[in-house]
């Protein structure tokens, strides 16, 4: 599902709310959770899953064209963790 499509979802199971809004509550959703990550803080949504950021160290990676080593610097990654709610609806429990 992509954002418009959740969107689309959200404004067809709730008649009394105007896709303008329903987009901008969503967006503000997404923002909120992108700026607090940014900050390096963990969002927890039970039930679903929990958004963090993972530190990466520098390492020495390899082109995989020609196979000459590369240096890659260190970096910052999101990593999601499902709940146990989601993993148990997605095993069918």
């Amino acid at each position: 599902m992509i954002r418009s499509e959740l969107i689309q979802k959200i404004a067809e199971e709730n008649p009394h709310l105007y896709q303008r809004d329903v987009e901008r509550i969503v967006n503000t959703i997404f923002e909120e959770i992108t700026s607090a990550m940014a900050h390096g803080n963990r969002v927890e949504l039970r039930g679903f899953g929990a958004f963090s950021v993972k530190q990466r160290d520098a390492r020495q990676g390899r082109n995989p064209r020609t196979g000459e080593a590369v240096d890659v610097e260190e970096k910052c990654v999101p990593f999601f963790k499902t709940g146990k709610l989601l993993r148990d609806r997605l095993n069918g429990k």
